[in-house]
């Protein structure tokens, strides 16, 4: 959902991405296929489907299901669509039942958080490829105050009557969940009492910096006069798994916690690029100092990283890696790269803004784990830019490089990672319609970034051919980095190559100017990409966040094959009950499960705890809507998508 926090500002007028695509369809006039028969995309050329593709078949057996809104989750013929764990669920062995009038923070302390998102699956026991019992390591990105307690008609009405027993509730529900799960007879439940449960919060859970930033000064305050000790995480969005069996859990938009004037503070010009404008959408910094920046001026800045924690090790310290980078996180994802150094790519969500990745200076040791553990704070850190000539050039984010430098007011590597957007201003990367989630295809090698929308996209940025002023619905790009395909990529080249995999919108309105498949059907279409996943064949999987609900269309889940004749034939596999936005899609090794997380259910206007749009999943008068995670198998049996 493109909320305040999603407004951009980058102040910058570096060609964006949407100039640069019209340049490439205006020299080129055709998107890029696939090769028949051999089954990876080939980088020919970036615009309009070929002709070719217009009758395309799918590799995906589902029949798909239709558009709609309604109070319900729905899910393609033949599928079970399983409610494993909602908002205030048991996680800690002595947690309470939940009693939603009379909620404490002590009891969401051990119970199920809010909103969840990003989900990881990991297998028990560590190191095998189990597939009927596992750890689900779950984010709980935010908090919707007039939906969670009574007596609130909206944000504004929470924000003038939240108790400070509410705003620690709220700060108990953010953060992480870690559940044991088991597959018994094709029903999946949670292990109650497991060694492995656990909550990590904003509330209680101490983490450790490291990286060049630990320990400096921008990120010192009274209770931390270390700047090595950081009160918990929040707003924590999409994620990724390290190949050593780690989480990373993203910081997105950390923004909006913030009360207190930012323009008296010596960090104005940071606080103002990553939007902390003292306007926040939560009242907190009423009460707790922490929120305040008139009280502790450095606290914003202990936030916006990637968090590592381990779900094997209860009572491991979560990390916070500064190497990788500060801005609004969406995703970590990894792949060991064919020399042994792990690459970690991630975007920075909001309007306008970049897309990175992270090569480590060490390799990864598949035979001793704890060699591995803090492969994370060495390393480069890039930004991309995208060329006309279809080419992606990574720009090292660098002190003492290309303007990183005490002239434009940064004295260390710690100053522009603690700044990276500003640094990447000064670099020249592309400008980008709200890069989100990134993922690497485990067949192709081949690299996918969702971008979901951006509607301040206007013509007088685009040549006249450019289809995609006001880019309400957005688009999904494919980046192949050289070296061949699958295991040979070489992911820590400074050059690619690039294509618009997809235009999302509607076919049917010419002003969408959507590109797919030409055998889309009136189903099949998508706005507003968000998270993606891939199954072990390759396909893609896309979970959206904003679709159109004038057009009666939910968020849900798409799927298409990224080859072959079905490459971007895009087939609507899962809806989720209004107001909800689809999370955190997420497969078992043998691709029988698909999970996914269905966020703020219920978030309509005019909607609340008291007289709520849906009380999904329980339907039950006394219960209100509850985020929860979904568990999707096939009935009896067989591979999810078939």
């Amino acid at each position: 959902m493109l909320d305040k926090d999603d407004i951009s500002s980058n102040p910058t007028d570096t060609p964006s991405f949407a100039d640069i695509l019209d340049e490439r369809v205006s020299r080129r006039g055709f998107l890029s296929v696939a090769a028949a028969g051999a089954g990876v995309a080939m980088a020919t050329s970036p615009l309009a489907i070929s002709e070719a593709l217009a009758n395309g078949s799918t590799t995906l057996g589902f029949k798909e299901i239709k558009h709609g809104i309604d109070e319900k989750l729905h899910v393609a013929e033949g599928y079970d669509a399983q409610v494993l764990i909602r908002w205030g669920d048991k996680v800690a062995p002595d947690a309470p039942a939940f009693d939603p009038k009379n909620q404490t923070a002590a009891a969401q302390l051990k119970q199920f958080g809010y909103n969840n998102d990003f989900i990881g699956y990991f297998p028990l026991p560590l190191g095998t490829k189990s597939s009927d019992r596992g750890l689900l390591a779950v984010n709980h990105e935010y908090t919707i105050g007039y939906l969670m307690f009574p007596g609130m008609a909206d944000d504004k009405s929470y924000m003038e009557k939240a108790t400070p027993a509410q705003m620690d509730v709220e700060m108990a529900a953010h953060g992480m969940s870690i559940i044991e799960i088991k597959k018994t007879n094709g029903r999946w439940s949670v292990v109650e009492n497991s060694p492995f449960n656990r909550r990590v919060s904003l509330a209680d859970t101490v983490m450790r910096v490291q990286g060049p930033a630990a320990g400096h000064d921008r990120l010192k305050t009274k209770a931390d006069p270390t700047g090595t000790r950081i009160q918990g995480t929040m707003n924590n969005c999409a994620g990724g798994k390290t190949p050593w069996g780690t989480v990373l859990t993203a910081e997105e938009n950390f923004n909006q916690y913030f009360a207190g004037d930012p323009s008296k503070t010596k960090e104005a010009k940071n606080y103002a690029r990553l939007g902390i404008a003292g306007k926040p959408e939560y009242p907190w910094g009423k009460v707790n100092a922490r929120f305040n920046i008139d009280q502790e001026p450095n606290e914003p800045n202990r936030f916006g990283w990637i968090v590592e924690y381990d779900p094997y090790d209860p009572f491991s310290v979560p990390v916070k890696r500064t190497a990788l980078g500060r801005f609004k996180h969406e995703g970590a994802t990894t792949v060991v790269n064919k020399d042994g150094r792990v690459v970690l790519y991630s975007g920075d969500d909001e309007r306008f803004d970049y897309l990175y990745k992270f090569v480590t200076a060490g390799t990864f040791d598949p035979i001793n784990r704890a060699a591995n553990r803090d492969l994370l704070d060495n390393g480069t850190l890039y930004v991309a830019k995208f060329n006309a000539d279809g080419t992606l050039s990574w720009l090292p984010v660098v002190f003492g490089t290309q303007g990183l430098t005490p002239e434009n007011g940064f004295n260390s590597q710690a100053d522009v990672l603690i700044e990276t957007r500003r640094a990447a201003d000064i670099l020249g990367a592309t400008p980008m319609d709200r890069p989100e989630d990134v993922e690497t295809n485990p067949v192709n090698g081949a690299v996918y970034m969702a971008l979901t929308n951006n509607t301040n996209r206007k013509a007088d940025r685009l040549d006249k051919v450019n289809p995609r002023a006001d880019n309400k619905h957005g688009h999904i790009v494919e980046m192949i980095p050289p070296g061949g395909f699958g295991r040979d990529a070489d992911h820590a080249a400074l050059t690619y190559t690039w294509n618009v995999l997809l235009l999302a919108g509607d076919p049917k309105v010419a002003n969408d100017n959507a590109h797919y498949n030409g055998g889309v059907s009136s189903e099949g279409w998508l706005s507003c990409p968000d998270n993606v996943a891939f199954d072990s064949r390759g396909r893609l999987w896309i979970a959206t966040d904003g679709a159109p609900s004038a057009a009666k269309v939910a968020d849900g889940i798409y799927a298409c094959d990224v080859a072959g004749s079905g490459r971007a034939l895009t087939k609507h596999f899962l809806r989720v009950p209004t107001g909800a936005e689809m999370c955190g899609p997420e497969f078992t090794p043998d691709d029988r499960t698909f999970f996914v997380a269905v966020q703020h259910p219920a978030e309509n206007k005019g909607s609340n705890f008291d007289k709520p749009s849906t009380r999904w999943p329980d339907f039950k008068p006394d219960m209100p809507p509850r985020p929860a995670v979904v568990a999707v198998t096939k009935r009896g049996g067989g591979f999810v998508g078939s």
